[in-house]
């Protein structure tokens, strides 16, 4: 006996509930002819995972039943076809104007027309970019069901990282598991996944696929790589990483006990991962909301060089414009560097230069800063002017800006409010300054998407970091080095250790100091910044909830 089953490994979109029907009988379709009878989706795939307060609508829920509805109807002629959707269902109830919430993250197990079995999800996630309980209620039930002979335990996401829901399934006579999942991406996850799986078939004693989502929604990004495990832990197959893919997978009864078998994609490296979750991120937040374009300020610096090569990978050339917007205080190596790169990816290249406009500024001003001393002000002039030019631009041609910034910088409040900070989409907001070095050497080692062979000037990754806004700036004039700066943003702000404990690893006091009331006194600036890719465990945005208004001191 072997059952044939297949994982729709698909990028929905969240609120496009009938594109993502049409997506799941298509994938129920195909997969029949191949032989399946059994196909599972992801985690909530018929609204797409997360659509937050939607959820609190009826009429969003109304319009999910109504493509569930389609589903089961549309897919009734497959004879022992069976296809399991995640949806969300219920609504709120009110007794004497109080709201009590009836609302669950299920799944439903259709075949032929008719609803075989369901199941809501019973644990509930409320931490990092999770907030489950907000919109859901846990349920009670445990949801077994057969397909040509073998019993399926169904699980819902974090219900699999718990031991008692599997134990439940294995009691109910389970002999698979399957585990839907919506599970954000971050760096070193999907090891993490697999590892905790593993600890669920040890336990149980019981094989396990995992259907897992591929997209990206806001600043989320899910690299798919839907899995199966035997019964003793070991892999059985793995389907490829950030790409649509109908992951199908053989269940063959075997001496008394299920034997899976699946093709094998390999894992790729840390840098490869990053890259590619930044380009499903730009890709995904472009199409999704139906940009035509991007436009980036390009300085001849490497923040800028790094978001223009994501971008050009995610997007194409044809769609990606460069504007340098030379101050007084910009180098001619930096104007020759950007010239360059935009040569080398054949992106729309313009100069704009600002020394006009800063001069008039300066003359506007000067008798309201009369006897003031330069400082901060006439750099944060020039950066706003750019950021005005760009936004202009952007609203006369319907392109969204790229902002550049980096995670340092979002850290260190080290960017202007209304300048480089002014834009739709920060693409490397959650990417350190060491890492975009790391990442600007490894895109020039590698072409992953054919689009530009070594599109990074080296002399842009070689010479020291400046925002070039005063006569011989660098970025360490203020900060300390960036090796320093981001292990201490690393240890404070995503692992939350003390300023003690970061002290006790080594770094200057003045440094851990510095840099903590840094982040402290720049909340302000990140709540307007544009959300941007989530590739850490804890990036500035729904992660990191911090009150602008705070007297508190550790």
């Amino acid at each position: 006996m072997t059952l044939q089953l297949s994982v729709a490994q698909l990028n929905f979109t969240v609120g496009d509930m009938q594109g993502n029907a049409l997506k799941i009988i298509d994938a129920a379709r195909t997969a029949y002819q191949r032989g399946v009878r059994l196909l599972i989706t992801p985690e909530l795939a018929i609204c797409g995972y997360a659509a937050e307060d939607l959820f609190l609508r009826p009429s969003f829920i109304a319009a999910c039943q109504q493509a569930v509805a389609l589903v089961q109807n549309e897919l009734a002629d497959l004879r022992g076809m069976h296809v399991v959707v995640g949806h969300p269902s219920g609504d709120d109830k009110r007794t004497r104007s109080v709201a009590v919430q009836q609302r669950y993250n299920m799944a439903s197990v259709f075949c032929e027309g008719q609803k075989v079995a369901s199941y809501a999800k019973r644990e509930l996630p409320n931490y990092q970019v999770f907030d489950e309980r907000r919109y859901f209620i846990p349920g009670q039930d445990t949801c077994v069901f057969e397909v040509e002979g073998v019993q399926i335990g169904l699980l819902i996401c974090e219900d699999a990282w718990f031991e008692q829901p599997a134990l439940d399934a294995l009691h109910e006579g389970a002999q698979l598991l399957v585990v839907m999942n919506a599970s954000p991406f971050h760096r070193g996850k999907s090891v993490e996944r697999e590892q905790a799986m593993q600890a669920r078939t040890l336990a149980t004693g019981l094989p396990l696929v995992y259907a897992h989502l591929v997209g990206a929604q806001d600043e989320v990004v899910f690299e798919g790589r839907s899995f199966a495990l035997q019964a003793n832990g070991e892999l059985a197959g793995r389907a490829p990483g950030f790409v649509d893919h109908a992951f199908e997978v053989s269940c063959a009864l075997q001496s008394g006990r299920l034997e899976l078998s699946a093709q094998m994609a390999e894992l790729g490296d840390d840098l490869a991962d990053v890259w590619q979750a930044l380009v499903l991120g730009v890709r995904d937040y472009i199409g999704k909301n139906r940009f035509p374009s991007v436009l980036l300020g390009l300085s001849g610096g490497i923040d800028s060089a790094l978001v223009m090569a994501i971008a050009v990978d995610a997007l194409g050339a044809e769609r990606v414009r460069a504007v340098m917007m030379p101050s007084p205080y910009t180098a001619d190596i930096s104007l020759t560097d950007a010239r360059d790169m935009a040569k080398r990816m054949r992106v729309r290249y313009d100069e704009l230069s600002i020394v006009p406009m800063f001069k008039e500024f300066l003359s506007t001003l000067a008798t309201d800063f009369n006897g003031k001393s330069i400082d901060t002000t006439e750099e944060n002039i020039q950066a706003r002017i750019r950021g005005t030019l760009l936004m202009a631009m952007s609203n006369k041609h319907g392109s969204i800006v790229l902002t550049t910034g980096n995670k340092s910088e979002m850290a260190t409040g080290y960017c202007t409010l209304y300048g480089d900070m002014a834009g739709g989409f920060a693409v490397i907001k959650d990417v350190s300054k060491t890492l975009v070095y790391q990442l600007a050497n490894w895109r020039n080692a590698h072409d992953p998407f054919d689009t530009c062979a070594a599109p990074i000037p080296e002399r842009i990754i070689t010479r020291p970091p400046s925002a070039e806004l005063r006569e011989d700036q660098t970025d360490q004039d203020s900060l300390p080095p960036y090796d320093v700066l981001d292990a201490i943003v690393e240890r404070y702000m995503e692992q939350d250790q003390s300023q003690q404990q970061i002290e006790a690893a080594g770094y200057r006091r003045e440094d851990v100091d510095q840099v903590i009331r840094l982040i402290r006194i720049n909340e302000y600036k990140r709540r307007q910044s544009p959300i941007g890719v989530r590739i850490t465990h804890r990036g500035f945005g729904k992660d990191w909830r911090y009150p602008i208004t705070s007297l508190f001191r550790a």
